[in-house]
């Protein structure tokens, strides 16, 4: 990944809606959501959901398609984990310590808790 990509990435997760976003997406697999559900979800309207979503697509981290009469989003699992590779590719250099926690960090790829709440 390119460094001014990972900065529109970042630029994006910035804000905390759309962090919320992003992993209610995650959690909703290839599958996506629509915009109404997404709204509903954040508990904001749809002008302003669909503001998000648009910040959101132009720094690729999530993706649309029309399915009938709706739109669905899904994450772009692609451009996530660039963004991680992104963030980590330096990390352990000489570190072990860094490394170590890295490989005995939870939450990733672990499925969600009954009753977390992504919002």
């Amino acid at each position: 990944m390119e460094e001014r990509q990972a900065l529109l990435s970042f630029a994006a997760l910035s804000q905390e809606t759309r962090l919320a976003i992003v992993r209610a997406l995650v959690i909703a697999g290839p599958e996506g959501m629509a915009a109404g559900a997404i709204a509903e979800r954040m508990g904001v309207s749809a002008t302003n959901v669909s503001f998000h979503l648009k910040e959101l697509e132009r720094s690729r981290l999530i993706s649309q398609r029309r399915e009938s009469r709706s739109i669905i989003y899904s994450a772009s699992y692609d451009a996530l984990a660039a963004l991680v590779k992104f963030l980590m590719e330096d990390c352990c250099a000489g570190h072990p310590t860094v490394r170590e926690n890295v490989e005995r960090s939870d939450g990733c790829c672990v499925p969600a808790n009954e009753g977390d709440v992504v919002a």
